[in-house]
């Protein structure tokens, strides 16, 4: 069996682990952006932002899917700060909101594309 055959806690790394890990409020905010990705449709616009910035009509063609079904993944993935867009003229310009974004997404696909030593 894959458990402890003997209960065994040690306090002191206990107590360590709880100074260091997230507050329960930042690990709800976690599992909300990990939800959101967790959809292949609001994952792949994530991935074609990953490579540059696209208006909703571009992002739609790449998806392969309606402007109005990608406006709606859009809204979602900016409200948990995923992209952000930007307005030039009567465009609306969308990517990834930062860094941050960009090395979770770019570490995902590194994680599943190597290849075990």
């Amino acid at each position: 069996m894959e458990v402890c055959s003997e209960k065994c806690i040690n306090p002191d790394q206990v107590k360590e682990t709880i100074k260091k890990i997230p507050a329960p409020e930042k690990i709800e905010g976690m599992a909300e952006i990990f939800k959101a990705l967790s959809d292949a449709s609001r994952l792949k616009i994530v991935t074609v932002l990953l490579v540059q910035e696209h208006c909703v009509c571009d992002i739609a063609a790449l998806c392969r899917q309606s402007e109005s079904a990608i406006s709606h993944q859009l809204r979602i993935l900016r409200a948990l700060r995923v992209v952000k867009n930007r307005r030039e003229g009567k465009i609306v310009y969308y990517s990834l909101d930062d860094d941050h974004v960009r090395s979770l997404i770019q570490m995902s696909l590194d994680h599943i594309t190597h290849s075990p030593v």
